[in-house]
């Protein structure tokens, strides 16, 4: 038997190996820009935006600050 249907059976069986895990690759890709591009969309509906956090926080220490106040204007404070 000669060697060059040897060598074409062998380099196109790689070839084709390549070319299927080439094609998983792709589609991964393909699927975690899908993916991503969800993430893109979802993202300000189930995280609090830095503006409103800040404004929070804000009215949280506006709080604070009032409770501190009528602490320290407290008659029995020594």
């Amino acid at each position: 038997m000669e060697l060059q249907p040897i060598i074409n059976i062998v380099g196109g069986a790689v070839l084709a190996g390549m070319g299927w895990f080439a094609r998983q690759l792709w589609e991964a890709v393909q699927e975690l820009r899908r993916d991503l591009h969800q993430i893109e969309v979802d993202l300000p509906n189930h995280y609090v935006k830095k503006v409103e956090y800040a404004a929070d926080v804000l009215e949280v220490k506006q709080l604070l600050q009032k409770i501190f106040d009528k602490l320290d204007t407290k008659a029995d404070k020594p």
